[in-house]
């Protein structure tokens, strides 16, 4: 656990300053608390007149000298006591005292008001990091990672984890600051009252130490159950408010609240047993604290009956008074400690992400792509997912610049791979890829990903404006470059009529569009991207005829003069292809242009066509 914590807290090194100010007033918070109980014998002393006239004259003989015995800090002040008892009275050192307990007490305050900010900057400093590292990795990782996670467990691990994170960091500090260096203070006070009380203390105090293991590992199980609950609630969510429409058509209301209704029974029962464990700790903690305090009582007041102590009644109060202030530290300690089992499981779960291996990287001094020049080749290229299923096999062909290369095949048989291979959101397991006569591995992503855009079947849109939705990733766009990208996607004329025209919020993934008006606005993106390589996913399949033609309209627009990777579904948009591979299992099995495989009989891809034209027919 401590690893961790340690780890948490190495995300707030740019702030040292706030680390070092919050040690040093704590510690003199501490040092003015003590002090005020420490005076507490002095003035019991004065109130039950336990010093003569001849110990106050052997007090102020002369004036202490420091040998290095912390004990000089009490005979200076009992010179300075005594000497205004002997001059002024018993009533002007019991002022003189209460002067002093009053200032002790109002800089041991400020000092902990002071540590308390310092706290809270470096909590919210490293929640900040924290945060901020988590979503930056989850952007850098490969597409291949992400598809491969669950996306309720990485949102309960940013939200639900990283929030019990920020909980743990508001207690780190005193407990690995604070609450130890006021315990050690307190017992070194202690030992300076009374050695042989104060072994005696240490004997029984460890009992509750059994009480702080034994709740911190069932915390810490509970802890991650309840985070995989979490994250099915998540997950379940986020499924009914995308696919609300379906859920409602096929009338399934009512078994995804029983669905969500279970869950939150599983989360809540789960979360009062954690509850009633970790609020367990305090109440006994307390009893046992009162018991320990009784067992001294007893104890210390056997001593001082036998005359075996040189403690004072009043010393013995005041011992009393500082070991019930330091049975605070140690069961805030015990809160703390079973607080951070929980909070170090969520800590844990967040480095397993920031841990995962990242499998694409730059290499080190990686080619820069400034200009896409001459041509991609795919020589011998294969590739399989984690399951070890072959996806590609001994894939062949070169894309000239300008030049148009279709995709064409059954759903499974490698289309969207090889493109996804092509942007690299994956890398090959044979063979490579080869882009102006560099292997795309030696490329640096940055300059790869400027040139290329890509336009899905499934049009990816922000809950943003139309304006912000086509300037994508610029923040400094020009209205009329926007407008001109629109014009070019067949875009303008519907945007122009909506309420705020370029300024209007289209919702939720762009569900206040049209399904058309949706993917002319992403074409328009990639359009304004202007890249000189382009991989469309054709999405005309699901629309409407006049909606196709525009679509089809701006797909041609936006293809000029520009290298195309297309991945077809509706083959009577690739006839004036270059070349048109057919796929099929993952390999290869026709290629050509569209009036060389019509000539083939027996092709797949004249059976494709005949197909689709027998399908418009009907």
């Amino acid at each position: 656990m401590f690893k961790t914590l340690f780890r948490v807290l190495s995300y707030a090194h740019p702030y040292t300053f706030y680390s070092i100010s919050f040690f040093i007033c704590a510690f003199l918070s501490t040092v003015f608390g003590i002090l005020n109980l420490g005076l507490l014998m002095p003035l019991l002393s004065i109130l039950f007149n336990n010093f003569s006239q001849a110990e106050l004259l052997k007090m102020t003989e002369k004036i202490p000298q420091f040998d290095g015995d912390f004990k000089y800090f009490l005979h200076i002040f009992n010179y300075y006591f005594a000497s205004i008892v002997l001059q002024y009275g018993k009533m002007t050192a019991l002022q003189f005292v209460g002067a002093i307990i009053i200032t002790s007490v109002f800089l041991s305050n400020l000092f902990k008001y002071l540590s308390m900010l310092s706290s809270e900057s470096v909590k919210n400093n490293v929640t900040r990091n924290l945060r901020s590292v988590l979503f930056n990795r989850i952007l850098d990782f490969h597409i291949g990672y992400v598809a491969g996670q669950r996306k309720g467990d990485l949102m309960a691990s940013f939200m639900g984890d990283s929030g019990e994170t920020e909980a743990m960091m508001k207690r780190i500090w005193d407990f690995l600051f604070r609450h130890p260096v006021t315990i050690f203070i307190y017992l070194f006070t202690l030992l300076m009252i009374s050695w042989e009380l104060t072994l005696f203390t240490l004997l029984i105090v460890p009992v509750m130490g059994g009480l702080i293991a034994f709740v911190g590992r069932r915390l810490r199980k509970m802890s991650n159950k309840i985070i995989k609950v979490f994250a099915d609630m998540t997950i379940t969510l986020d499924e009914s408010l995308t696919s609300l429409k379906v859920i409602k058509s096929y009338n399934a209301t009512d078994y995804f609240k029983q669905k969500y209704k279970n869950l939150i029974k599983e989360y809540v029962n789960s979360n009062m047993k954690m509850v009633r464990t970790q609020e367990a700790a305090s109440p006994f903690s307390e009893v046992t604290g009162v018991m320990l305090v009784m067992i001294i009582l007893l104890y210390g007041s056997s001593l001082i009956f036998a005359d075996k102590s040189s403690l004072s009644a009043s010393s013995f109060i005041a011992y009393i008074a500082i070991f019930s202030q330091l049975l605070h530290p140690i069961k805030e300690m015990t809160t703390h400690y079973t607080h951070f089992q929980k909070g170090a499981a969520s800590a844990e779960r967040l480095f397993k992400i920031l841990d995962a291996k990242n499998e694409i990287e730059n290499i080190e001094n990686p080619y820069i792509l400034d200009e896409f020049q001459d041509k991609i080749e795919f020589k011998n290229v294969g590739f399989s997912y984690g399951n070890n299923a072959i996806a590609l096999e001994n894939i062949n062909f070169e894309i000239k610049k300008g030049q148009t290369v279709a995709l064409v095949g059954a759903s499974g048989s490698g289309k969207s791979t090889l493109a996804d291979l092509t942007l690299r959101f994956h890398d090959v397991t044979e063979g490579e890829i080869i882009i102006d006569g560099k292997n795309i591995k030696d490329i640096e992503l940055e300059s790869l990903e400027k040139q290329m855009a890509i336009v899905t079947q499934n049009s990816i849109l922000f809950n943003d404006t139309i304006f912000n939705n086509i300037a994508f990733g610029k923040t400094n766009a020009n209205q009329n470059d926007v407008e001109n990208a629109a014009k070019i996607a067949n875009a303008h004329e519907y945007i122009i009529q909506k309420d705020k025209q370029y300024q209007y919020n289209i919702g939720d993934r762009g569900d206040l569009l049209a399904g058309g008006q949706k993917q002319r606005l992403a074409i328009a993106r990639a359009v304004f991207k202007n890249a000189p390589i382009l991989i469309l996913d054709e999405a005309t399949s699901a629309l409407d005829s006049n909606s196709e033609r525009l679509v089809q309209e701006a797909l041609e627009k936006l293809m000029k003069n520009k290298t195309s990777l297309v991945i077809a579904h509706r083959l009577s948009t690739i006839q004036k292809a270059d070349l048109i591979l057919v796929l099929d299992k993952g390999k290869i099995i026709e290629r050509g242009t569209h009036l060389s495989l019509m000539q083939n009989d027996n092709g797949m891809y004249k059976k494709y066509v005949e197909m689709q034209m027998l399908l418009a027919k009907e």
